[in-house]
């Protein structure tokens, strides 16, 4: 996979973590399929990954609380990746506009992979 400007592997022994953002309420399954095979993806390139739909949420019935533990999670990477749809997702919305205001690259899964 090529790699576009703001998304590189560290050299060394640390590696570049990835947090993706995208919507889940009001879809099917909250969009897990999306997010998993997205992170396969970037594993598969050597990427580190934090996955949202794989943290463990203490009330995952209130959206509040869940922003609140994947923003912590999303403050610990290197870059932003967005999934298909996230314009349309209040906090995948949130979580792109705060990595921007702090400087943390973001980059459009569909702009990644070519589609």
């Amino acid at each position: 996979m090529r790699l576009p400007s703001g998304l590189q592997k560290t050299s060394g022994a640390g590696m570049s973590k990835i947090y993706l953002a995208g919507p889940m309420s009001g879809i099917k399954d909250n969009n897990y399929p999306a997010f998993f095979a997205a992170a396969e993806l970037l594993q598969g390139a050597g990427f580190e990954v934090v996955n949202p739909a794989a943290i463990a949420h203490d009330d995952p019935g209130v959206w509040a609380a869940c922003m609140r533990k994947d923003i912590q999670a999303m403050l610990c990477c290197q870059t932003v990746v967005l999934l298909p749809g996230w314009r349309s997702s209040r906090g995948a919305t949130i979580e792109r506009n705060l990595a921007l205001d702090l400087d943390i690259p973001v980059i459009d899964l569909s702009r990644l992979c070519g589609l």
